[in-house]
């Protein structure tokens, strides 16, 4: 069942402008990885240092061996030098019999 993964970053405020790279780079390897079928960005219009990650997976095996790849030496990214706080992860089934 597809596994809709929804990330909340709070940048740090004196990086808005700089974060991209750091973001593309992190969210480039993402995308890369078995399972992925999607990622979307999005920054709050009212506040560009708010940004949510939308990921889609195709289980939620995928998105579990995702998040232990990323917990790993190998999974490392620098994405801890741009925020200033811990994300915020959600994870929903995507239904499609409603």
């Amino acid at each position: 069942m597809t596994v809709i993964s929804v990330l909340e970053l709070r940048l740090k405020p004196e990086l808005v402008g700089s974060a991209d790279d750091v973001l593309r780079d992190t969210l480039n390897d993402t995308r890369a990885r078995p399972g992925c079928l999607g990622v979307e960005v999005a920054v709050d219009v009212d506040d560009p240092a708010h940004i949510v990650v939308v990921e889609t997976w195709e289980s939620l095996e995928a998105d579990d061996d995702y998040r232990a790849w990323r917990a790993s030496p190998d999974g490392a990214s620098s994405l801890g030098s741009v925020i200033a706080a811990p994300p915020l992860l959600s994870r929903s089934l995507l239904r499609d019999d409603i």
